[in-house]
């Protein structure tokens, strides 16, 4: 005699709960993996262009061979040895007081924006460059280059001399570093007769004005300062 056995399904509700929430999280793993998104900062400044020093509201004096010479005065000074050739910038503006050996003033040299290239001895003003001597001499120009290994100043752009004599302006310009012996070239200009009478007896005039070729300016200098923003 066979019987047949009747069976019973039971079914559990925590191993229902169980695979439901393991379907559940395999579902939005799966969405995450998929609509994932990278997510990255904004590019940092190019290590060459960051200053290894920058100080605020300098009022400072310079020496030169155990002398001081000079003084600075300027809103905002970065230094940067990174950059080749390496310089000091001096994006605010600039005022320089130079001093004789008995700390006299001798003349003040000011400009918008100036770069200091360190390794070169160079300076390069630039927007209204002003200088003014102890002899009351005044020079105006856009730029201008301060050569610290020849002690000279120059210029290719148009330039203004006045001196209480005379009147000069032209588009190159060439002194030394007192503004006492210059030249003025592609010049045009007004003089009294008493300064005319004193140029014609003297061997050795301050000031020429004769036509003559430009000196190049330094090619580090030129291809590494172009624009204000970190030429």
């Amino acid at each position: 005699m066979v019987r047949k056995m009747e069976g019973r399904v039971t079914h559990h509700p925590m191993k229902s709960l169980t695979i439901a929430l393991a379907t559940l999280i395999t579902i939005v793993v799966t969405t995450a993996c998929t609509e994932a998104q990278e997510h990255t900062a904004a590019a940092i400044l190019e290590r060459d262009s960051v200053s290894v020093m920058t100080s605020y509201g300098v009022n400072t004096l310079i020496s030169d061979s155990g002398v001081i010479k000079y003084r600075i005065v300027t809103e905002r000074w970065d230094v940067n040895t990174i950059r080749q050739p390496s310089r000091w910038e001096f994006m605010k503006g600039i005022f320089f007081e130079q001093f004789d050996q008995q700390f006299h003033t001798e003349g003040y040299i000011q400009a918008d924006t100036a770069w200091y290239y360190d390794q070169l001895k160079l300076w390069k003003l630039r927007g209204r460059v002003r200088i003014r001597n102890v002899n009351g001499l005044v020079y105006t120009s856009e730029e201008l280059y301060w050569d610290g290994l020849s002690h000279e100043f120059y210029s290719s752009v148009f330039s203004r001399v006045v001196t209480p004599e005379r009147t000069l302006q032209g588009t190159y310009f060439r002194s030394d570093e007192h503004m006492t012996h210059y030249t003025v070239s592609n010049s045009k200009g007004s003089f009294t007769t008493e300064s005319m009478e004193k140029d014609d007896d003297s061997k050795t005039p301050a000031d020429t004005t004769q036509q003559q070729p430009q000196a190049p300016m330094r090619p580090q200098a030129v291809k590494h300062a172009k624009t204000p923003t970190a030429p």
